[in-house]
């Protein structure tokens, strides 16, 4: 009777459980976290109430997807996004169906709009900021 009471609580464990896979993505998404690239996107492009999914989350998905060693075209971005724990990565409530290549291309009209080169020097200075204050900036006289 005991062995049968084991088997179920192990079997509801397992139905409840789901495995997706980060790769080297949770590294990326954590350093371009760390960098602020979402939030000076998000500033910078601003948001709409209809949104599902952010300008700056768009941008962080696009950059994963640069890292990920893929070379599809724009409509199978999200194929690339399946099987992957989007939501620890990009958000919570974001799914693979959302970061879709009409998505990709409203921010990246957005961005023009705004000017890419203005957002990424704003990126950069914000990053060169973040590493002097904790102290992980190496310099040839250290």
């Amino acid at each position: 009777m005991k062995a049968k009471s084991k088997e179920k609580n192990i079997n509801t464990i397992n139905a409840e459980m789901k495995v997706t896979n980060l790769d080297h993505l949770g590294i990326v998404a954590g350093i371009i976290d760390e960098m602020g690239i979402v939030e000076e996107i998000n500033k910078r492009v601003g948001r709409s109430s209809r949104e599902k999914v952010s300008a700056g989350v768009m941008v962080k998905a696009m950059i994963m997807n640069g890292l990920g060693f893929v070379s599809a075209p724009l409509y199978m971005f999200s194929k690339f996004f399946e099987g992957k724990a989007t939501e620890h990565l990009l958000g919570s409530g974001i799914t693979a169906a959302q970061i879709n290549d009409d998505r990709i291309g409203q921010v990246l009209d957005d961005l023009y709009k705004v000017g890419l080169t203005e957002t990424f020097l704003r990126i950069t200075a914000k990053s060169d900021q973040t590493r002097h204050k904790s102290g992980n900036l190496k310099t040839s006289q250290n």
